[in-house]
């Protein structure tokens, strides 16, 4: 089963919805939109800051990151490369290079959010 780690705050910010007045309830707007792919994938979605209140629901497992969302996306790639691997949604450069080290595939926000700009 393929994981799919997905940049909470990083797929959030593609958007430019206002979600920047309530952080944790764009947050949870991208979980729900997440639990209705059908795509036959373990998913994870990282939250930080404002957002680390936001509960898991069936079909998405909320990680809250205890400091960096970054930081907390590389340690489950790096886990994932033990087990085949996975795919980590983030537009962000640098930790697309990070994650890619641990031999994580990377895809933009716009393949879980077609809405979203510039990715």
């Amino acid at each position: 089963m393929t994981v799919l780690i997905v940049d909470g705050a990083n797929v959030v910010g593609s958007v430019p919805d206002g979600w920047w007045r309530d952080r944790r309830g764009a947050a949870e707007r991208l979980r729900d939109l997440l639990a209705g792919r059908d795509e036959g994938e373990e998913i994870v979605l990282v939250v930080e800051g404002a957002a680390r209140g936001v509960e898991s629901v069936p079909g998405v497992r909320v990680d809250p990151a205890p400091g960096s969302g970054d930081d907390r996306i590389v340690e489950l790639a790096r886990a994932c490369a033990e087990r085949g691997g996975c795919v980590v949604v983030t537009a962000d450069r640098e930790l697309r290079e990070r994650v890619r080290a641990h031999g994580a595939r990377c895809v933009g926000p716009r393949a879980v959010r077609p809405d979203a700009q510039g990715a």
